[in-house]
C-alpha cells in the first residue's frame, strides 16, 4: 500500500508572450493571473489558482534574460509561438517513495532535482521534482512529472488569485494504452482516449463559465 499522497498540482499553459495571455485571460475568465517570477533557464511565468492545492502555471520566454545555452523547459524553444497546455505536475507527499513505486512498475519517474525560485515579493519558494528529459518526453507531456513542495514554501495555489476550480483533465494520444500504464505505475488515473496527436484538455470553472484549454 503507498505510503504517500499524490494528486494534480499544476497545469503548464506555455505561451509566446506572458503579459499578453494574462491580460486575455483575465478579459475572458474574469479573474487576473498574478507574475510569478522567473526562471533561471530563460522562462517567466504567472498564476492563478484552480482549487486549494492546485494552479494553473502560464509560462513563456522571458525576453530580459539571454537565450539560454541548453534550451527552455517544456519544448518552449521547439514549438514557438504556440500556445497550449504542454504538461502537468502532480504533488506527492513523498516523492521518493513515489519515484521508487513507479519504478518498481517498470515506469522511471526522471532524476531528482532541486527548484527554487523569487516571488516578486522577494520570498523565496522551493521544492524538488523529476525531470522531463527531452522534449518530448515519455508520455508525450501527458504524464506528469512528480513536484515535492519544500516544508516552508507556501504553496502557489494558496497565494495565488483565486475564483477558478480544475472540473477535469483528460488527454487524447494515437497509443493510448503505454500512457494509461505510465499514469497507473504513479497511482494516477486520467481518461486517456485515442486521438490523432498527443494532447491535454483542462475543463475549467470560471466566473464568466467553463473554459478548456488544450
Amino acid at each position: 500500500m503507498a505510503s504517500f499522497t499524490i494528486h494534480t498540482d499544476h497545469l503548464v499553459y506555455a505561451v509566446p508572450d506572458l503579459a499578453a495571455a494574462v491580460e486575455r485571460i483575465a478579459a475572458d475568465w474574469g479573474v487576473r493571473p498574478a507574475i510569478g517570477g522567473q526562471h533561471p533557464n530563460g522562462t517567466h511565468n504567472a498564476l492563478l489558482a484552480l482549487g486549494p492545492h492546485t494552479y494553473l502555471e502560464i509560462i513563456a520566454p522571458d525576453p530580459s534574460q539571454p537565450e539560454p545555452r541548453l534550451g527552455r523547459n517544456f519544448g518552449i524553444d521547439q514549438r514557438p509561438g504556440e500556445t497550449r497546455l504542454v504538461t502537468w505536475a502532480a504533488a506527492t507527499s513523498d516523492l521518493d517513495a513515489t519515484q521508487a513505486q513507479a519504478l518498481a512498475q517498470g515506469y522511471n519517474a526522471g532524476d531528482v532535482m532541486d527548484g527554487s525560485r523569487l516571488r516578486p515579493d522577494g520570498v523565496k519558494i522551493e521544492w524538488r521534482s523529476t525531470r522531463l528529459v527531452g522534449w518530448p518526453p515519455a508520455g508525450d507531456g501527458l504524464v506528469p512529472f512528480l513536484i515535492e513542495w519544500g516544508a516552508s514554501t507556501p504553496h502557489p495555489a494558496t497565494t495565488s488569485p483565486s475564483g477558478c476550480t480544475l472540473v477535469s483533465l483528460r488527454a487524447q494520444h494515437p497509443e493510448p494504452m503505454p500512457i494509461r500504464s505510465m499514469l497507473d505505475a504513479l497511482g494516477l488515473h486520467m481518461p486517456v482516449e485515442v486521438g490523432r496527436e498527443p494532447a491535454l484538455f483542462a475543463l475549467i470553472d470560471t466566473p464568466n463559465g467553463q473554459k478548456q484549454l488544450a
